[in-house]
């Protein structure tokens, strides 16, 4: 038995500049903000990040830490598309690769699987291949002989995810109502991480909740850290929900440069306690 848990930095300590992250959750859902602000705070750039997008996206790019995304959107489901996504798509600041949402899975299920590509019928007749022309179809060996697009491995170097509880192992549980695919991201990458709110006693974890909500194994894991809110702004039901007024001023902050400085400087300056402690603040100012 081994003693997996780190902090957020030292999460972070292990990562480098050039690398392929996958980042977990869906959107402005069950983010593992925690390690993205962790990952602000560290001189770390030239990644290649694979994520259903959300704010994690969007930070990322505004410090210009982005150098290729694969993605299948970028969103913060409330407000339909992530501004900083957005103006760093406008300015070209980064590659991108966008997948239908069920070839991104495919994906993220054949670098799991340590597969080179896994079949699909979906992408055909779209304009998918279109705007990926490094994407290839088969033909299936049986007799229908079908042309099925051949989804190439989503491999990373590393994950981030988020969720509700672990325990010091690297057994990790979702207490929500969607799991997503962070157990994916995990088996996809050499080496994976988890954030959670809380870290409980293996036992634990299945003493109020039924065993299927045991989503990550520990032997995909590699480090395990608590961070308590730490996918705040994006919500981790049903420990919290969106922080809905806080995403909003984010939108409004990363509209104008000199909001956004502000806003920079008010919230991802400091340590996520100071971050903490700042969104505190903050809503107590705006009752």
């Amino acid at each position: 038995m081994t003693d997996k848990t780190m902090t957020p930095d030292a999460v972070v300590g292990r990562l480098r500049s050039g690398m392929t992250l996958g980042i977990g959750g869906w959107g402005s859902r069950r983010k593992p903000m925690a390690l993205v602000r962790a990952l602000l705070r560290s001189g770390i750039t030239d990644l290649t990040v694979v994520s259903y997008g959300g704010p994690d996206i969007g930070l990322l790019a505004a410090a210009g830490k982005i150098r290729k995304l694969v993605t299948a959107f970028t969103t913060l489901d409330s407000i339909p598309l992530e501004p900083h996504f957005r103006a760093a798509r406008e300015r070209g600041a980064f590659q991108l690769v966008e997948l239908d949402e069920a070839m991104f899975m495919q994906g993220l299920t054949a670098g799991a699987q340590r597969l080179p590509f896994l079949p699909i019928r979906a992408g055909l007749g779209s304009d998918v291949l279109r705007v990926n022309p490094q994407l290839r179809t088969v033909t299936s060996p049986y007799e229908d002989g079908e042309e099925l697009v051949a989804v190439p491995a989503l491999r990373l170097d590393a994950a981030l995810v988020h969720l509700n509880r672990a325990d010091r192992l690297g057994n990790a549980q979702y207490l929500g109502p969607d799991p997503y695919f962070d157990d994916l991201f995990c088996e996809a990458a050499d080496t994976a991480y988890v954030s959670c709110e809380r870290i409980v006693e293996s036992s634990e974890l299945t003493e109020h909740a039924a065993p299927q909500t045991m989503l990550i194994s520990r032997h995909a894991v590699t480090g395990v850290t608590e961070t308590p809110k730490g996918a705040h702004f994006t919500s981790c039901v049903p420990d919290y929900g969106r922080d809905e007024p806080f995403q909003k001023a984010y939108v409004a902050a990363a509209g104008d440069p000199d909001a956004w400085k502000e806003f920079e400087d008010r919230f991802l300056t400091g340590t996520e306690q100071d971050y903490q402690t700042a969104v505190q603040t903050w809503h107590k100012e705006q009752r």
